[in-house]
């Protein structure tokens, strides 16, 4: 089997088996939700990872509802797919900033085929989670936003780094999207399991985007940095 192959029976594979939720927060598993995702999977991971080289492993925090929540690959919007990767893609088409953003630095780094043959991105929880809104609208919801959904999706996530791991990553460092909870949560759980030889956290992709635009070669070159070498 290839790193693709690897990838793709890991992702059609992923049902949550955590504890029971908090109240008010649900599961985005787009891989089972999403008729044409599989096959999308199918064809991005074997154009990009269909050998047996290791990879280092980029960790976010988890899908959100317009990248990765609806093509299955980790910060890749219907947008991104399309136009940077080629691959076909039918349904909602969104634009998800941090997908923008990890584009530039995958471009900066010599395009797709470059990038993705030395860097394997995806999130200590492969799977998304959302909540309603007072005004009823789903919005996005992070594995740390609160205690107790950390606390109920805690054993799940070890297992998931540890079955990505195995997919053929190499484990000397490791890198983080998010230089807050998410660099907290991942060094502390670190320190435990000894996933890693280093946790090297970068700003997330979205606080980019969101706070920092105008500074925002300064941060691709910082990413840029941290990748040579690998």
């Amino acid at each position: 089997m290839t790193f693709a192959d690897r990838v793709i029976q890991f992702n059609e594979q992923l049902t949550y088996t955590g504890e029971p939720l908090p109240p008010g927060i649900r599961i985005l598993n787009p891989f089972k939700e999403h008729p044409q995702v599989m096959g999308i999977v199918d064809t991005f991971y074997h154009k990009y990872y269909n050998d047996n080289n290791q990879r280092h492993i980029i960790l976010g925090i988890n899908p959100g509802r317009f990248g990765g929540g609806l093509t299955g690959i980790p910060f890749t919007d219907p947008k991104r797919l399309m136009a940077e990767c080629h691959i076909p893609y039918e349904g909602k088409i969104s634009h998800e900033p941090s997908s923008v953003f990890v584009y530039e630095v995958i471009n900066a780094f010599g395009g797709p085929e470059t990038f993705y043959n030395k860097i394997y991105i995806n999130s200590p929880c492969p799977l998304g989670f959302t909540s309603i809104d007072d005004k009823g609208r789903e919005k996005n919801y992070n594995y740390y936003d609160s205690k107790e959904l950390t606390k109920a999706v805690y054993q799940f996530m070890i297992e998931n780094i540890r079955k990505q791991i195995a997919l053929g990553v190499n484990t000397d460092k490791c890198f983080c999207f998010g230089t807050g909870k998410n660099e907290t949560f991942l060094k502390k759980l670190n320190e435990e399991y000894r996933f890693f030889g280093e946790i090297i956290a970068l700003e997330h992709p979205r606080f980019i985007m969101q706070y920092k635009t105008k500074s925002k070669q300064f941060y691709i070159d910082k990413y840029l940095e941290a990748f040579e070498g690998i």
